[in-house]
């Protein structure tokens, strides 16, 4: 049974760690870091919140998400730099 993407959203941790939006080939969208996982994943759903057009094609084509939860904001940095080079996610600015 897999956890829906709502699921996943309303249940993240709120510690710090980075986060990987997939779209529906499983293809890396996205590869961000978070102090605070909760907050920052949720910004991204929240209908107030003014994204330029580019976060909203990429929100719209987000199916899935993996977080990896971490010790601290700077291991989640290292982290986010290496998924970065190693998947390319379209959306991450290079």
């Amino acid at each position: 049974m897999s956890i829906s993407l709502e699921e996943k959203v309303a249940n993240l941790p709120f510690q710090p760690g980075v986060y990987q939006f997939k779209d529906k080939q499983g293809r890396y969208l996205y590869v961000g870091k978070a102090k605070k996982l909760r907050n920052r994943v949720r910004s991204y759903f929240q209908e107030s919140k003014n994204h330029d057009g580019r976060i909203r094609v990429m929100v719209g084509k987000i199916v899935d998400l993996e977080v990896i939860v971490t010790d601290s904001e700077a291991e989640a940095l290292i982290l986010e730099n290496h998924l970065i080079k190693r998947h390319q996610p379209r959306y991450n600015i290079m």
